[in-house]
């Protein structure tokens, strides 16, 4: 009987990286698989300096794959890439020196108030006497730097290490404290991938207990790469309840899913609005998608943060709502979170 694709991706996680306890599969190097009558096609995709891990990955690939019931004949190859910029050659999913855990917060589509979430859960987190740095991966739209109210310019080191802004006890890295306001990021992929890598690989975040990663929003290189070269705890995905953000939500998942990173669980964002005049709550863009998405995915539904003017004013005066006003209703549901992840991801 013919193998099928999900039995060779079954062979294929016997192997692994190279210096890594991680398999082909869960890093994502699979690109494609094709079946006829017992030939096995894969195309992988690596991103190395060093000639040996491709080839070891082949033969590796190539002997698994022909000792497998049901395979005639097997072939693999790999379309290798020059490794980010800053990354080194063959690095993989590492882990960055002196943090605990690292949790990246994505979503599938843009508007859904990812970077606010981000800013808040960093606060709220923060809070609980954690030591907690925040990253601003959007390189083309960066936000924190606007949500935290300053725009002072990083130091560096004597060895070119970046200092990182400090504000409300967090270290801040943000494309937006390199940039004037009208000003914008003007780079090709490579640049962009290079930024990123720098951002987590040469600023001095020192010992944190958690380093929340500001993802740009979609699926896309800046992203995968992310995932691909960082180790992280796991991801969170903010989404609003309407049908067309799940769905893009969905999207965010699996691709952590793809790539063996835990969903933790997901934020819904812009759930309700209470009226200030009479109290009354309004379901704006629906009622319970967040809830029905995270039993689809099986995961929790770690928070509904409202839709709430004095959030939209803090944020724009640059203080986040959470560090302004702890006990409001958004404040106290981003607490509320900020536990929940801490039980998630202890430190102990």
């Amino acid at each position: 009987m013919a193998i099928t694709e999900d039995q060779v991706k079954d062979v294929l996680k016997s192997v692994k990286y190279p210096g890594f306890s991680r398999d082909i599969v869960s890093f994502g190097l699979i690109k494609g698989i094709d079946l006829r009558n017992g030939d096995v096609t894969v195309q992988l995709a690596l991103a190395t300096n060093d000639a040996a891990v491709p080839q070891t990955i082949k033969n590796e690939a190539d002997a698994a794959l022909r000792a497998s019931a049901g395979v005639r004949e097997a072939k693999v190859r790999i379309d290798i890439h020059a490794p980010p910029a800053g990354a080194g050659a063959g690095v993989a999913a590492a882990r960055i020196s002196g943090i605990k855990h690292i949790v990246a917060i994505a979503s599938g589509k843009g508007g859904v108030g990812k970077s606010t979430v981000a800013a808040n859960l960093a606060v709220a987190l923060e809070q609980t006497k954690a030591s907690v740095g925040l990253c601003d991966c959007d390189i083309y739209g960066p936000s924190i730097s606007l949500m935290f109210g300053t725009r002072e310019r990083p130091m560096a080191t004597d060895d070119n290490r970046i200092i990182p802004i400090d504000r409300y006890n967090l270290r801040l890295m943000s494309m937006g404290f390199l940039l004037d306001d009208a000003s914008p990021a003007i780079l090709r992929g490579p640049m962009v991938t290079r930024y990123t890598q720098q951002f987590l690989r040469q600023v001095e975040w020192g010992a944190l207990d958690y380093l929340v990663l500001d993802l740009p929003p979609g699926t896309g290189d800046i992203q995968l790469t992310i995932v691909q070269t960082v180790a992280l705890s796991g991801a969170i995905i903010v989404t609003t309840p309407q049908e067309v953000a799940l769905i893009d939500a969905r999207k965010a998942a699996t691709m952590f899913e793809k790539v063996n990173v835990r969903v933790l669980g997901l934020i819904e964002n812009m759930s309700y609005f209470v009226s200030p005049g009479d109290g009354k709550r309004y379901d704006i863009f629906g009622f319970g998608g967040g809830e029905r998405e995270a039993k689809r995915l099986r995961v929790p539904l770690l928070g509904q943060i409202p839709i709430d003017i004095a959030t939209r004013e803090a944020g724009d005066r640059g203080m986040p709502i959470t560090a302004e006003s702890k006990e409001s209703a958004v404040g106290v549901e981003f607490g509320g979170i900020a536990q929940r992840l801490r039980e998630l991801l202890p430190l102990d």
